[in-house]
């Protein structure tokens, strides 16, 4: 089976509403990590970039994959208030008009009106919405364990969960 690599993606959101109405500036002028590290991004976006791009470019191959019956992973990184709520939702989700949209509704429409094209097709949808936040992991989606703490475990042999193996290769 070809491995596909990480595909690495740089998005400078654009002020929100708020922001705008008080009269913020952005603040980024260039992206500079450490002192002598070199990375490399698939895609920059920058402050004018739309959601519609964010998701056609990086989001839209992955759905495409998915549907051929690959497992797709997206991973939002960064500081709070840097915009990854605003890229992968889209905001206030009540209240989002169509060009705000994010990763997570863009998705979901496209998935499920691909099977709703397909009838003659099974379809088995799981999906996981993880949350890791000052060291701690939070299930998004299960309410049982959306308020205490999920916990990394290792097997009698060492092994560890997706999700750990996921973490351990970001630090």
């Amino acid at each position: 089976m070809e491995e596909i690599p990480v595909k690495v993606a740089v998005r400078i959101r654009p002020l929100l509403c708020k922001e705008a109405l008080h009269n913020h500036q952005v603040c980024v002028r260039q992206v500079i990590i450490g002192r002598d590290r070199v990375f490399t991004f698939d895609f920059v976006f920058g402050k004018n970039s739309t959601q519609d791009e964010v998701y056609n470019t990086c989001i839209k191959p992955l759905v495409l994959s998915l549907i051929e019956g690959y497992n797709a992973t997206v991973f939002a990184y960064g500081q709070t208030g840097s915009g990854k709520t605003y890229t992968i939702g889209g905001g206030h989700i009540a209240s989002v008009v169509e060009g705000q949209k994010g990763i997570i509704p863009r998705a979901i429409q496209e998935i499920f009106q691909s099977i709703s094209e397909h009838p003659s097709i099974d379809f088995n949808v799981k999906v996981s919405y993880i949350e890791v936040y000052k060291e701690d992991l939070r299930d998004l989606l299960e309410l049982e364990t959306s308020m205490k703490d999920l916990h990394i475990r290792e097997d009698e042999k060492g092994n560890t969960g997706k999700v750990a193996r996921l973490i351990s290769c970001l630090h």
